[in-house]
């Protein structure tokens, strides 16, 4: 589906209101949360699913979170259980999914769960995402508005340079916080990490006082985020580099001399928040990019999971 022009709606009442109205129409709109910006369509239209898959160009065997207002909604579309209590009390809302098995009757459209018998689900914490969400009054399939395996947007404009035309609106309200896409954890057997993001692995273990299998490369795709080649730059990204080589652009973290750098102050916090708009402003110079190290523990071990999808050989 393309459009004449993809509108920009403001983050106010009537602008939550038009964006609101046209998911019921089916049709899709980028919205922010506090992770990075979403692209939403009805996760009970097919026809919608099927056209965030389209806009992305996403294979269709990559499941979506579906974006409820609250807990209480989520209910309605999984099967509950008190793991699923413990980190929703803690956590939510906030950049945290879980993956449970679907409840009969759902509704939701299978392919949103990529024909799974589970169900990814967040509660967001963005105030602008929670107001679209109630007033829509139903589940939101919104992965990253992006075209697929490319940058993950935490601004409007990073979204209007990725699908301009190709979505009916984008709801601006300014940057994301958190900058990293939200943490999954399988709950449907055994917890699972299936995707760190932006809560800690260690505060998740602190919560269900149980250490979490870890999802491998190899392993079935459960959830979002688990492809080897993602989150890419066009030009190659170098890990771990000390120093740059050749025509480099150097992304650092901490006290070093680069061209851009995530937190000088060595903040893992402040360095998530930066990392999507670091790597689009240097993506925009058309150099290789070369990225300091980021120490892998909190937050870190999240980067670095985005990093090495960026930095994976291209399919």
């Amino acid at each position: 589906m393309t459009f004449l022009g993809t509108q920009d709606l403001s983050a106010d009442a009537d602008g939550i209101a038009k964006a609101a109205d046209l998911l019921r129409q089916g049709l899709l709109v980028a919205f922010p949360t506090e992770t990075v910006y979403g692209l939403g369509g009805d996760a009970r239209n097919g026809e919608a699913v099927a056209a965030i898959y389209e806009a992305k160009g996403r294979p269709s065997f990559n499941p979506l979170i579906a974006h409820v207002a609250s807990t209480e909604t989520a209910k309605r579309f999984v099967e509950w259980n008190d793991q699923a209590d413990r980190l929703t009390h803690t956590f939510w809302p906030g950049p945290l999914t879980l993956v449970l098995p679907l409840r009969a009757g759902h509704g939701i459209s299978s392919l949103v769960t990529a024909g799974l018998d589970t169900l990814a689900v967040r509660v967001p914490a963005h105030p602008t995402a929670r107001a679209l969400l109630a007033a829509f009054d139903g589940p939101v399939a919104a992965p990253s508005a992006n075209p697929s395996g490319q940058i993950s947007p935490t601004t409007a404009a990073h979204v209007r340079a990725g699908l301009e035309g190709r979505i009916a609106a984008i709801l601006d309200d300014g940057p994301c916080g958190v900058g990293l896409e939200s943490t999954i954890i399988g709950l449907a057997e055994a917890p699972a990490l299936l995707r760190p993001g932006g809560i800690a692995l260690e505060q998740i273990e602190e919560v269900l006082q149980t250490e979490l299998h870890h999802h491998q490369p190899g392993d079935l795709l459960t959830a979002p985020g688990q492809l080897q080649s993602h989150y890419a730059p066009d030009a190659p990204v170098r890990l771990n580099a000390q120093a740059i080589q050749g025509a480099e652009v150097l992304l650092g973290f901490g006290p070093v001399a680069c061209d851009l750098n995530l937190s000088e102050c060595s903040n893992l916090a402040e360095a998530a928040a930066n990392l999507f708009a670091a790597l689009h402003t240097l993506n925009e110079t058309g150099r290789p990019i070369a990225v300091s190290p980021i120490p892998d523990h909190g937050l870190g071990a999240a980067i670095n999971d985005r990093l090495r999808r960026a930095a994976a050989p291209r399919d």
